[in-house]
């Protein structure tokens, strides 16, 4: 059985810098926000949802499919110790963005590939990263990851936050979770907290 990578929430020096936020859709949140944890620089990783209104910004109607919202995390940040530009590396090797409304067997818009950027240089550096990603043929297909203005987030509810480190065993989190918090460890050895 695959062990859970140690996803060690905060160091000590990142308690006392100024950090940064960035909001990401990957798929799934729980794999997502399993992969991000576990990066220096990294100070917090929050399920949530965005792209939709706050009525309907519940794990309920959002598995719906017709809300508008996606799966995200929101990444708070040390960005002396790592910058936006590395954080979308991570982002790009933690799920498939070649794939449109999906995640493997996750279907449905909620599980979109998208940025939502909270200003100009956001977008900037998402557009660069796509443009060299796509330029460098990384992926076998057209990545589909949209750039969409982050216009509100919402935090998910309690039982979904650290959901892969309190629940390990569960079946969704052996086989999609934790393989890809391994992949970013092994693509990204230099970005892990020791």
């Amino acid at each position: 059985m695959a062990q859970v990578p140690d996803l060690n929430r905060q160091s000590e020096h990142a308690k006392s810098s100024p950090t940064a936020t960035c909001v990401l859709a990957g798929g799934c949140f729980w794999c997502t926000e399993a992969a991000f944890e576990q990066l220096d620089g990294v100070v917090d990783v929050e399920s949530g949802y965005a792209g939709g209104e706050a009525e309907t910004a519940n794990y309920r109607r959002v598995c719906d499919g017709d809300t508008g919202h996606a799966e995200v995390i929101r990444v708070t940040y040390d960005p002396r110790q790592i910058s936006f530009d590395r954080l979308l590396d991570v982002f790009f090797d933690a799920h498939d963005p070649t794939q449109l409304n999906r995640q493997g067997n996750d279907a449905g818009e909620q599980y979109r590939s998208a940025i939502f950027f909270a200003d100009a240089q956001e977008k900037q550096i998402a557009e660069a990263k796509i443009k060299q990603l796509t330029q460098a043929k990384v992926f076998s297909r057209p990545i589909v990851t949209t750039l969409e203005p982050l216009t509100a987030y919402y935090p998910a509810e309690q039982y979904h936050q650290d959901y892969a480190r309190q629940h390990p065993n569960e079946p969704y989190i052996q086989h999609h979770a934790i393989p890809k918090a391994c992949q970013v460890r092994q693509k990204h050895a230099d970005l892990i907290k020791q």
